[in-house]
């Protein structure tokens, strides 16, 4: 096979691959597998004799060592789901070619994707911008991950002067509703380290999550015929009501920037009797999120002061951690990324994700895993881009820390 990452990318993305949070199974929907049979395909191809879809639609696969050297096996890691945020279905991919500046109109959709909104385009000059007709997401997002991970594969197996270690690869479902690792075989796997290729900017390197909890506040009302509820009836749905109107803008996602935490509602359900509110916290550090989860606690006890015979209880479930306090423990694992960015022709940026990542559910788990860009911008939205030159430069990034961990030994 002789395909470049551009070609992989386009083939991968017309594959219809969102996941669901509302289905119980693993992988959420059948479609994934797609999608994952089809990489199967294509890495037996190119001569990865042991590339498998397993039961969950994960993909497994390995790149032999060439090399005597005792090298640490590494993973690179990449998940085949799409969000459930916006249509994946029938994807239309654009090429602009040369890209010379300006705002970018999707087909007859309405949609432009604005520089002004986007000023990453500025960097993007003379390059092969790769968007939507803007009638559905792209999907870089991120199989513009997978279509390095196995370009870079191809390369390392093709070309034997380039001496590294054993090499596994990884290709999860379901990363888009929090569940990409749940059933991930550490023990199969067998790595000692990994990297998942699923950040935004060329030249990024991000060891740094949000930790995050999701809080649970049940509130037990005084239900009562409405005829007769003067000064008796308390409603759970108004008492829910006015603790979310005291949440503080400031602590909000769309108060917060930077390395602010936040405090956010995904969901009310409720009657008269008894509401709950489902809300996800997040911050870098740990004191951080219980500071947040006492002032919502400390808002909910104010509010039902004010109703004698109602109750709150709050049940508070731990989501993932910040990876950077494992990632500091080996910090090899990120100054050889770092470098290898810098070999790849970029000036190398650390950055923080405010959000999660499979690297972060991995670190946990005993796989250290911080993650390294993949070019894709507009995630989970029609106005999502990515460019041809800068997924090559991920492809040079993955070439070039299989190199390093090899010298390094």
């Amino acid at each position: 096979m002789t395909d470049t990452v551009l070609d992989r990318f386009l083939r991968y993305v017309v594959i219809d691959t969102q996941s669901d949070g509302a289905s119980l199974t693993q992988p959420s929907t059948k479609k994934q597998k797609n999608l994952g049979r089809l990489l199967v395909e294509e890495l037996l191809a190119i001569g990865i004799e042991d590339a498998h879809l397993d039961e969950h639609g994960y993909v497994y696969a390995t790149v032999p060592a060439n090399t005597d050297k005792d090298v640490p096996v590494i993973c690179f890691c990449a998940h085949m789901d799409t969000a459930p945020d916006f249509s994946g279905t029938d994807v239309r991919p654009k090429i602009h070619y040369n890209y010379a500046g300006g705002d970018i109109t999707l087909g007859n959709s309405g949609r432009v994707i604005r520089v002004a909104d986007h000023p990453q385009l500025n960097d993007q000059i003379g390059n092969d911008v790769i968007t939507t007709d803007g009638t559905t997401l792209l999907g870089a997002d991120d199989k513009a991950g997978i279509a390095e991970i196995v370009t870079a594969a191809e390369i390392l197996l093709k070309d034997s002067s380039i001496k590294h270690g054993k090499i596994r690869l990884l290709f999860t479902t379901d990363e888009e509703i929090g569940r990409g690792v749940d059933k991930v075989d550490l023990e199969k796997l067998g790595a000692r380290f990994a990297y998942t290729l699923d950040g935004s900017t060329a030249g990024t390197i991000e060891d740094e999550t949000f930790s995050a909890d999701g809080l649970t506040l049940s509130i037990t009302g005084v239900a009562m015929h409405p005829g007769f509820a003067k000064d008796r009836m308390e409603n759970a749905i108004k008492i829910a009501g006015k603790i979310l109107a005291r949440l503080p803008h400031d602590q909000s996602p769309e108060g917060t920037e930077g390395r602010d935490g936040f405090v956010h509602p995904v969901a009310v359900t409720g009657t008269m009797e008894a509401a709950e509110i489902h809300m996800i916290v997040r911050d870098f550090d740990d004191a951080g999120l219980k500071e947040k989860r006492d002032m919502v606690e400390a808002i909910a006890a104010e509010v039902l002061a004010d109703y004698p015979g109602s109750s709150y209880s709050i049940i508070t479930q731990m989501q993932y951690r910040n990876m950077k306090q494992v990632l500091d423990k080996n910090p090899e694992i990120v100054d050889y990324a770092v470098e290898a960015i810098r070999r790849a022709g970029m000036e190398p940026v650390r950055g923080s994700i405010r959000g999660g990542t499979d690297g972060s559910r991995l670190s946990y788990m005993g796989l250290p895993c911080p993650n390294i860009f993949a070019g894709g911008h507009a995630f989970h939205s029609p106005l999502e881009w990515v460019s041809r030159q800068d997924m090559e430069k991920a492809v040079a990034t993955i070439v070039e820390l299989a190199k390093i961990w090899e010298e390094r030994a």
